[in-house]
């Protein structure tokens, strides 16, 4: 039986986090030292958007999620690999956290047109609600890598280098939404997508 991958915790969770600051305290993006010709600037590795340093911390002590219907189905349990290639397993997010995926590709229109909401409201939940992107397999890395940054996506993303996770979750196209119960029950799946108000609603209701 092969091991399941399993998010960084602890220790690594607070190695990831310093070299996140010691990142953030370049200002320049480079490091800097001295010769007899003066300053000589070496290029300083930025993190990876949607890599190990997005996961989340442990959920807060006095965090109160309402039970999960009991009538609904169980989400599929997947595992995969963030864009820096750290192994992740849905179900150690969903252990304290409800969870959102977010189906997209950087060439989706639409989805362009609702990140910069799924973004904000990925931001205002993170407490509460682990927001996680699965980007489709056919997809350029560089391309992913500039559709994170251009629409500040700070949270977790999957690459389904085969489409294991959309087929579980039988996406055929992007976009699409999936919203998961601690614990790992699946409420409501969204193909192309939710509004604002809609998402902001359940997510106030679970």
């Amino acid at each position: 039986m092969t091991a399941r991958p399993r998010r960084l915790t602890g220790a690594r969770l607070l190695l990831a986090g310093t070299l996140a600051a010691a990142l953030a305290g370049c200002t320049t993006g480079d490091a800097a030292g001295d010769d007899a010709d003066g300053p000589v600037t070496h290029p300083v590795a930025s993190p990876v958007p949607g890599g190990v340093l997005t996961l989340p911390g442990p959920a807060p002590t006095d965090l109160a999620l309402r039970p999960a219907p009991t009538d609904s189905p169980p989400a599929p349990a997947v595992s995969g690999t963030l864009t820096d290639r750290t192994p992740l397993a849905l179900a150690d997010l969903w252990a304290d956290r409800a969870v959102v995926l977010t189906f997209f590709t950087s060439w989706c229109t639409t989805c362009a047109d609702q990140q910069a909401a799924l973004s904000d409201l990925a931001r205002a939940n993170a407490d509460r609600v682990v927001f996680v992107g699965v980007v489709g397999a056919e997809d350029d890395p560089a391309q992913v890598q500039d559709y994170l940054r251009r629409h500040r996506v700070e949270h977790p993303v999957l690459v389904d280098d085969d489409g294991t996770i959309w087929r579980a979750y039988a996406v055929r196209e992007p976009p699409a939404v999936v919203l998961i119960a601690r614990g790992g029950v699946l409420l409501r799946g969204f193909p192309g997508g939710v509004d604002t108000a809609t998402l902001t609603g359940l997510l106030a209701a679970v």
